[in-house]
């Protein structure tokens, strides 16, 4: 069994803008977990467990969705929910192209029992989780409101191994679909 995500990955440019926004985020008194910023990326759809004849079934369907290549702005960086924050990320401006490449991944799927996501598809990239919050996390984000952090094509999506080290997770490509 593979744990396994789709994630549509950010240039490095944003990342190091990214990385910029976790030192200020270390100000806070929230005991947070950073993200590397060389794995920040957008999760299309988290497929988790997966056995190695399915893999290959999810690598042939797909290999065959075409799509458009489209800009992304690294917008706000802010928290999941703020009454219960457990995620510190950065929104992300697709236009609305994520949810339909989305719909087109989730179409290829769903024949081989993966479910439709129930929520809605909100792009962003993770840069921290909150294991214990403080008031002090808000007065830092203030502090981050108003930067740009940059935009990027996506020109492909990509079938990442998720292994979860004591160290934080450790990801390795296992497809890449170009458009």
């Amino acid at each position: 069994m593979v744990r396994t995500f789709v994630a549509l990955e950010l240039s490095g440019e944003i990342r190091e803008q990214l990385k910029e926004a976790q030192q200020v985020l270390r100000g806070c008194s929230a005991r947070l977990t950073f993200v590397d910023p060389a794995l920040i990326h957008i999760t299309a759809k988290f497929l988790g467990e997966v056995d190695d004849k399915t893999l290959v079934q999810v690598q042939d369907v797909l290999k065959k969705i075409a799509f458009t290549p489209f800009p992304v702005h690294a917008g706000l960086v802010t928290v999941n929910n703020p009454k219960r924050p457990h995620t510190v990320w950065c929104a992300m401006d697709d236009g609305g192209n994520g949810e339909r490449l989305l719909g087109l991944i989730e179409a290829a799927l769903t024949p081989l029992g993966f479910p439709r996501e129930s929520r809605k598809f909100t792009p962003h990239a993770t840069v921290a989780r909150v294991k214990d919050s403080d008031p002090s996390l808000f007065t830092v984000l203030d502090q981050l409101k108003g930067r740009d952090y940059g935009t990027c094509m996506v020109t492909g999506m990509k079938l990442k191994k998720s292994t979860l080290t004591p160290r934080g997770p450790v990801y390795e490509d296992l497809l890449e679909v170009k458009w």
